[in-house]
């Protein structure tokens, strides 16, 4: 059965989109809603200023009781030190009641991403390392949330004899694996998608077609197999989508794209913007969501694209999800 996530734009309260208060009652009405199985808030520093997403994810664990929790996705994770986020996600688990899902990321550059190179810059860290500081941090968290008095040897990191306390609910934690490998790029693609076949209890990805999104699940599963693994039933394939729903077409597509351009301040194009958001009538983004689905997708994380957050969200939840959970 697909399960579907709520992203709420923290990067709002910066651009104007939205307040600290509306993503509290969103994220409590999602959270008395069974069509709505999680939470997501987005995640960076300084290259796209936000509310910082441990905080807000902590306000929301104190204001919500059943969903899940969790970054889409932890972009900074090659900047943050793993102890010390280590810590950080354990009191979270802790304070949640194990209901939080972390989600490895490395960053990236290019016109979505804001000012890259000057936050890595800012953390005097080489853009160049942020892929192995990511694996490291993703090892380190697991050991940490899965044993007392662990320690650990990486080429970036090393500690003896660590106890995080307090323990984490879960143990360890569920850590997914972000991948969006070009398809026009096969060694690029072979590294993303084996990491996500070695390191990840889940995989999220986005700006996938319905068909590449099947075809690079299916390459993970192979992937995991040739590492000794097999993925069951439990392993999360998560699609980070957006929705704007609008009988009429071309304003939802409109609306979308005056969201997005000032959320990333850049220019998408029309086949971006239509391969990234389900819009149209609650049908057609019925349809768009199904297809999906249909590929393998077991999560899909919905960003409301439209300036009328309360009234996305009531559409989505009364008009779409019903049909599809």
């Amino acid at each position: 059965m697909v399960r579907f996530g709520l992203t709420l734009p923290n990067r709002g309260v910066i651009t104007g989109v939205t307040t600290v208060d509306e993503m509290v009652r969103l994220a409590q009405k999602a959270d008395a809603a069974p069509v709505w199985d999680s939470v997501w808030v987005g995640d960076s520093i300084f290259a796209k200023p936000r509310l910082d997403a441990i905080v807000l994810l902590g306000a929301l664990a104190a204001k919500t009781e059943r969903v899940k929790l969790g970054p889409a996705c932890m972009a900074s994770m090659p900047l943050r030190h793993p102890l010390l986020m280590a810590y950080q996600w354990a009191s979270l688990d802790f304070l949640s009641g194990g209901r939080t899902i972390m989600v490895a990321c490395q960053g990236q550059a290019g016109p979505a991403g804001g000012n890259f190179y000057e936050e890595f810059a800012a953390f005097d860290i080489a853009p160049e390392t942020r892929m192995r500081r990511m694996e490291e941090a993703i090892e380190i968290l697991r050991l940490t949330s899965s044993q007392e008095n662990a320690s650990y040897e990486g080429e970036y990191f090393r500690f003896e004899n660590v106890t995080v306390l307090p323990r984490p609910v879960q143990q360890p934690i569920p850590i997914w694996v972000t991948a969006n490998p070009p398809m026009d790029k096969p060694k690029m693609r072979e590294r993303a998608l084996r990491r996500v076949a070695r390191l990840g209890d889940g995989w999220m990805t986005t700006l996938n077609t319905p068909e590449t999104f099947g075809e690079n699940l299916e390459t993970i599963r192979a992937y995991a197999r040739e590492e000794g693994r097999e993925l069951g039933p439990d392993f999360e394939a998560c699609l980070y989508y957006n929705i704007n729903v609008n009988e009429d077409r071309e304003a939802a597509l409109a609306d979308s794209k005056r969201f997005l351009d000032a959320y990333y301040t850049t220019d998408y194009d029309r086949a971006t913007l239509e391969q990234w958001v389900a819009h149209g009538s609650p049908e057609e983004c019925i349809e768009q969501l199904r297809r999906f689905i249909d590929r393998g997708a077991t999560t899909i994380t919905l960003r409301l694209t439209g300036a009328d957050q309360e009234r996305q969200f009531q559409r989505v939840t009364e008009e779409v999800l019903p049909a599809l959970v």
